[in-house]
This record gives structure tokens, sequence and C-alpha cells, in this order.
């Protein structure tokens, strides 16, 4: 019979599929004191029950992971698979202190919070809005909800697994990785194109038509729309963005913002300004 002192407590692939299937939950318990720590504390249950016999090691471990946490939810996977190696090793008997583990952490949560947020809500979910957007406005009706519900989720949910998975295999050489300048080229890449998309959905989404004709000394009327058009195509949809980005930069609330802009329309067209 196999001593059960000198088997190496390993995690299995059950264990890292009943973890992922809780980091959905992370959020679930979010509290101002701690933030996320409830949530990911939940998460890393099913490994600690693995990892530690004893009654007392689980309650160490749990308390361990009960310290403040706080990161961008869909990087919480990598964090988390690091965390699963160097808690597996500890539990085998390797020099893995408590302090190391939090340490490791603390220092991935903000940097990984950081690059998250351009790639995330800056690039991937403004080019999928815009494709769900524009096949709705084609005539596919609820194809454009599908295709966004389906295309979210899909590259979410692979991604977590995947980071969860990656970060579990290579343990504390993910932070190797991850100092080599690859989040800031990444983040940096990210707002670009994420600056490209929105440049191009203004001029595609934001309508700003004048109603006024310009009539020359020889009584020919001229649409001053089409002429803005020929000169500066885009102008005004681009000008009424930056004023907005300008108030919003002056501390205008973005409801007033929307309110005035619902205003100025509503005025300019009962003055016939705007059609």
């Amino acid at each position: 019979m196999i001593n059960e002192q000198t088997t190496p407590k390993r995690l299995t692939l059950g264990d890292q599929l009943r973890i992922f299937g809780r980091s959905g939950l992370e959020q679930a318990s979010w509290n101002y004191p701690r933030l996320q720590n409830l949530g990911f504390c939940y998460v890393m249950i099913p490994a600690i029950n693995r990892l530690y016999a004893a009654r007392t090691d689980r309650a160490d471990a749990a308390t361990r992971h009960l310290v403040s946490f706080n990161t961008m939810p869909y990087m919480q996977s990598l964090i988390t698979g690091v965390t699963l190696s160097l808690e597996e090793q500890r539990a085998q008997g390797v020099l893995v202190s408590g302090d190391d583990i939090n340490a490791m952490k603390v220092g991935m949560m903000g940097s990984l919070a950081g690059v998250a947020d351009p790639v995330w809500w800056g690039t991937w979910r403004p080019i999928l809005s815009a494709f769900a957007a524009s096949l709705a406005l084609s005539g596919f009706g609820i194809g454009g909800p599908v295709v966004f519900f389906l295309g979210w989720n899909l590259v979410r949910l692979g991604f977590r697994w995947w980071a969860q998975r990656w970060g579990y295999r290579q343990g504390l050489h993910v932070m190797d990785f991850l100092g080599n300048g690859i989040l800031q080229k990444l983040t940096l890449g990210a707002s670009i194109v994420g600056m490209f998309i929105m440049g191009a959905l203004v001029p595609r989404w934001t309508r700003v038509t004048f109603k006024a004709t310009l009539t020359t000394s020889a009584h020919t009327d001229y649409s001053l729309q089409k002429l803005l058009d020929q000169l500066v195509p885009g102008l005004l949809p681009l000008a009424l963005t930056l004023l907005c980005v300008w108030l919003l930069r002056h501390r205008v609330k973005p409801l007033w913002l929307l309110v005035g802009v619902l205003l100025v329309s509503i005025v300019g067209y009962w003055l016939g300004i705007f059609q």
C-alpha cells in the first residue's frame, strides 16, 4: 500500500475545474474593508481541502487568503493559477511561506488590473459591440445580440481557463515573463487599437446634420451640410465628440452631458437648425 505521507499532494483536473467554476462568483461577496478577499478564499477552498489534511493547516490556508485582494476579475484567474502552484509546493514541503504567497498576489493584482482594462473594456468590447450593432442594423435582427453574447463569453471564459492553467503550470516563472516589459507593450498596443476603433466609430454612430442652406448671388441654394461633407467629412461628429471630452475633463457629469445634448438636439430641430 502506498504511504499517504510520502505521496506528493497534487491538484487534479477535477479540482481545477471546480476552482474555475467558482471563479465566476468571486465578486458575489465584494466588501469595502477587504474588497474581493472572501470571493478569492471561496475560489481556493477546493485546493485547500485537497492539499491539507489537518484542520489547522486548512484554517491557516483559508486565513491566508482572507487578506485584502482586488484585481480585474478576468485577470484573477492567472493569479489563482500561480497561487495554486505555490500552495501545492507548500503542501509538498517546499519552503514557500504564507507571506511569499501573499506578496505574489499583491505584486500581480495591481499590474494585471492596469493592463486588463484597456484590453477588455477599451479594445475587445468596443470592437465586438460595433460588429454586433452593425449586424443588428443590417437586418440580422437578434443575430447581433447573439453574436455579442457568444463572442464575449466564449473569449472571456476561454481566456480565464487558459490563464488559470498557464499560471498553475508556470508558477513563479510567470513573474519573470511579466517583468520583461510585456505588460507595458500590451497596454500601449491595446490603447492604440482602442482609440483607433473609437475614432472609426465616431462618424459612423454620431450624426449631426445641418438643415440650413446657403444662397448665392445667382439665387442657387447650396446645402450647408453637403459643403461641410465635401470639405471635411465627419467634421461635426468629431467636433461634438471633442467638446464632450473637454467637458468631461472639466468635471461635467456624464448625466448632465447627456441631458444637454438631448436638449440641444430638440431645440435645434424645433428652430430648424438641425434635421
